[in-house]
């Protein structure tokens, strides 16, 4: 079957002028096959995005740009590209019959979610089989799991695309392995090797690094070559090399006591769980699901009790350094705040019981039309606190009307922690940015904040953003006895 060229006039121009360091970026990548653009969140690395997919269609025989993002995530597509382009894209979503008419268009640029091209796997196969096409990958984290069938299904068209881009701010969502299956969508293990079992063995942040030299040594070596092996079709700029001048960002760990029956719920699960990550006088931690499940249920009492018991009638210690916060924030300082918390039920709750502020929401347990409303609401100036998990609402968003965030607890994850703080700490931002992050003393907290330091660092080294010297300099892995002490007391 030949190919299906489509000629006919169209205005390939963009709107809008990019910003130097953007125009650098699009310089670099836009005659390459392959390229990654890992600018921190913040930075515009769709305005890049967009140049270069107005130059493939203009310039490199490129029929149609296919454009991956996360479902939340399209309506923002769609807007930029209104906003900087004088193309109207068309929209592949669940709705198979539509999709019909889209894949036998001559459409130049399509937008569509992950799950959508792994469910419609075999008409985007004959899709871009019959044109040239190319594919643009926005928060490519999505496909870190060379596992999972959705990253197969991305491993299995990639030949098929002749111009291949992933973006994403985090490149190492987590651990130094995540940034595998991403480079492996573009050139298929030329740089970082075809097996990801290895590539993960010597990547892998471990718990006993504070105990082997050799181990630490080897790892830190690894980490450290994973960006020159990438450099030569990977860009990244971050906020600090300043090619942009934004305001700073003021961090604060707000330490506070635990509640009495919190206290008494904490050290009861805690005693439970020593009988179960325990053996020979040692305490056993891994990165196994069972593991984190177990580590997890003491973030959810250091949270708010109520998570894992209704009865619980007092008020958690942080829930109290909240009610302080919030009112020297929006009363006092007349500023807007966003609030982080990993469970559905706190930010639920949060709404119900700070109605003053009028507050919006933004959960997993919405509809896309009820998060893109709330995000209107509050990007209009209509309601002081923005309530949210960092799932739902991390990405893409650039909610700069606030200049406060405040994390009522955190995960174990890296991405969710940065990617969501960066929400207000992009460009049109113009007041210094305060980040909280609440905790209780001497409990589990404090180990994910060490241990999210270090993820930090990690992450950093493998992105290029630390040189190894540096990285050693402040590196700090005691975060694998932190954990036992903490379970041992």
């Amino acid at each position: 079957m030949g190919k299906l060229i489509y000629k006919y006039s169209l205005n390939l121009s963009a709107k809008l002028d990019a910003f130097a360091y953007q125009r650098d970026a699009f310089d670099a990548i836009k005659d390459l096959d392959y390229a990654a653009i890992f600018h921190e969140q913040g930075l515009g690395k769709t305005k890049i995005a967009i140049d270069l997919l107005l130059y493939w269609l203009q310039e490199c025989d490129i029929d149609t740009v296919l454009i991956v993002t996360k479902k939340q995530l399209v309506k923002n597509w769609e807007n930029e590209l209104a906003i900087h382009t004088f193309i109207k894209s068309s929209t592949l979503n669940s709705n198979k019959r539509d999709n019909y008419f889209i894949f036998n268009s001559p459409a130049r640029i399509v937008i569509t979610n992950f799950e959508t091209i792994s469910s419609e796997r075999m008409r985007v196969e004959l899709f871009a089989k019959s044109r040239n096409t190319a594919i643009i990958i926005d928060e490519s984290t999505k496909i870190k799991n060379p596992d999972s069938k959705l990253t197969k299904d991305f491993f299995y068209l990639a030949p098929l695309f002749k111009k291949r881009v992933i973006m994403t701010g985090t490149p190492v969502a987590n651990r130094p392995y995540d940034i595998w299956a991403q480079i492996y969508f573009l050139d298929f293990g030329v740089s970082l090797g075809e097996n990801f079992a290895a590539f993960k063995s010597n990547t892998d942040l471990s718990n006993d690094m504070t105990e082997n030299d050799s181990i630490r040594d080897f790892f830190e070596s690894t980490v450290a070559s994973i960006y020159e092996k990438i450099r030569n079709f990977a860009v990244r700029e971050t906020k600090k090399s300043g090619i942009i001048s934004l305001p700073n960002k003021v961090y604060s760990n707000v330490v506070a006591e635990f509640e009495i029956q919190q206290q008494q719920m904490y050290e009861q699960v805690k005693s439970e769980m020593e009988l179960l990550v325990e053996k020979d006088n040692e305490v056993i931690l891994d990165n196994s699901e069972a593991c984190l499940k177990r580590l997890l249920r003491l973030i959810q009492i250091t949270s708010n009790p109520r998570l894992i018991n209704d009865l619980y009638g007092s008020f958690s210690g942080k829930e109290i350094s909240l009610d302080k916060l919030l009112e020297e924030i929006i009363i006092n300082r007349k500023e807007r705040v966003i609030v982080w918390s990993s469970f559905i039920e706190n930010v639920d709750y949060f709404c119900k019981k700070y109605k003053k502020y009028s507050p919006t929401k933004i959960h997993g347990g919405m509809t896309i039309e009820a998060r893109n409303k709330s995000v209107e609401i509050f990007k209009g100036g209509e309601s002081w606190v923005l309530f949210a998990t960092p799932q739902s609402a991390k990405e893409g968003l650039t909610l700069t009307i606030a200049n406060n965030v405040i994390f009522y607890d955190r995960g174990f994850n890296l991405d969710d922690y940065l990617q969501a703080q960066d929400r207000i700490h992009r460009i049109s931002q113009t007041k210094t940015c305060y980040i909280y992050n609440l905790m209780i003393k001497d409990s589990i907290d404090i180990w994910v904040d060490k241990l999210l330091q270090a993820k930090q660092n990690a992450a950093f080294l493998a992105q290029g953003d630390y040189q190894l010297a540096q990285y050693k300099d402040i590196m700090d892995y005691s975060y694998g006895d932190l954990i036992k002490e903490i379970l041992k007391q």
